[in-house]
């Protein structure tokens, strides 16, 4: 018996909630109308305990990529075997590590012992099953195909991983680099250049402009660090806030594109994504629309989804996808031509496939050069503050050796 959570109105059209158990959702509505109660909504209650309650919370112990990849193509080995799809889930339940995906597929079994359909189950998991997935898995069960959706899902995932390590390998370097600076020139500020202050002051010599603003500087650090502390904080709190919000995250993934070498990475890593997406909807049957609709929401990105939310409105206006797909700026000429050789010849999907790799190998033909187009930005970094410090140090030196003589 599974539970069920329930609004309706009594024959008297009082409103009436309640959460109970029942064997399906057809018999709780049976039972209700038995009752005289006309059912408004009916949803399925989750049974898991309370610890994994708290694991989704605060997303601890969630499956990670590489397990939803393995248990795509688990479930795809099992049913091409010809394995019952409750068989298939318990043996799975049983064999994987991760106590979390335990517990959604032990959940997920007891819902398809009731009689609902295993991307139901699972799509009480948006946090772990994205909405591709899952309507991918809804066309395998309307079609009695899910050993090729689950084909395709773990197919579709693997490449995506792919271009989300590429992402992260690309900007690993530079944000290593900044880091160090960083850490550097605030140990310089704390901890070396007081040292300095102090035999500056009994020189008693006119330092120079850049030895003055050292000292400020490191005067700031030592002095009012503090304040500084909590300046930064409210800076990363009140941005956090802003990306929060609606307009703030659109900015925020809009920003992303205008930085300097890794934008350009990331555009056209996120277009394959999207067209990564789109293929495997188009080629699981999704109608057009809803396809559009569930890809904007899979991109990962605000301002790439409201581009592909305008595809959509002009696709439902009577549009064709070439214009549509014009009218957003997203793509190149030389993608829009396949898309439109797609349309002419009813093979989008296996256009937008070949344009994924044509992003691809964009990016890790761009990701490959990253480190000779991205250093020489660094080392000047680099050597404009050796050259200050050297400068604010070394000066006064060479004033009063000057002096000695």
């Amino acid at each position: 018996m599974a539970r069920y959570f329930y609004k309706g109105r009594t024959a008297r059209g009082e409103a009436i909630e309640n959460t109970v158990e029942a064997s399906s959702e057809d018999a709780l509505a049976a039972q209700l109308f038995h009752s005289d109660i006309t059912p408004i909504e009916i949803n399925l209650v989750a049974t898991l305990p309370k610890k994994t309650s708290l694991v989704r919370q605060f997303g601890f112990g969630k499956p990670k990529v590489e397990e939803l990849i393995l248990f795509a193509k688990q479930m795809s080995a099992l049913f091409k075997a010809g394995i019952p799809i409750i068989r298939a889930m318990n043996a799975l339940a049983q064999t994987t590590h991760n106590e979390y995906l335990k517990e959604i597929l032990e959940d997920s079994i007891k819902q398809l012992e009731a009689g609902q359909p295993l991307s139901k189950g699972l799509g009480k998991y948006p946090e772990v099953f994205p909405s591709v997935f899952l309507s991918v898995m809804k066309v395998g069960e309307s079609t009695g195909h899910l050993d090729d959706a689950f084909e395709q899902l773990s197919f579709y995932l693997e490449r995506d991983k792919m271009i989300k390590d590429r992402i992260k390998e690309a900007t690993r370097y530079p944000t290593f680099v900044l880091i160090f600076l960083a850490a550097a020139f605030i140990a310089l500020n704390i901890f070396v250049i007081p040292k300095f202050a102090g035999v500056f002051t009994k020189m008693n010599l006119e330092l120079p402009i850049y030895t003055k603003m050292l000292l400020a500087t490191s005067d700031l650090f030592v002095n009012y660090w503090p304040w500084m502390l909590a300046v930064l904080a409210g800076l990363v709190f009140g941005l956090r806030q802003y990306i929060s919000t609606d307009t703030g995250r659109f900015a925020f993934d809009k920003a992303k594109f205008k930085i300097p070498y890794i934008g350009e990475i990331i555009r056209k890593a996120i277009l394959a994504r999207f067209c990564r997406a789109f293929a495997l909807t188009q080629q699981a049957g999704v109608p057009l629309v809803q396809a559009l609709n569930l890809v904007s929401n899979a991109v990962g990105n605000v301002y790439i989804a409201d581009r592909v939310s305008t595809m959509r409105g002009g696709v439902e206006r009577g549009d064709n996808l070439t214009n549509t797909a014009t009218a957003t700026g997203m793509f190149t000429p030389l993608v829009m031509q396949m898309i439109a050789v797609g349309e002419e010849t009813g093979q989008v999907d296996e256009m937008l496939v070949k344009v994924a790799e044509f992003y691809e190998e964009e990016v890790n033909y761009e990701i490959k050069f990253l480190s000779s187009q991205i250093e020489p930005a660094l080392i000047l970094s680099i050597a404009v503050m050796v050259l200050i410090m050297a400068l604010g140090i070394f000066m006064p030196m060479w004033d009063l050796i000057g002096k000695m003589k």
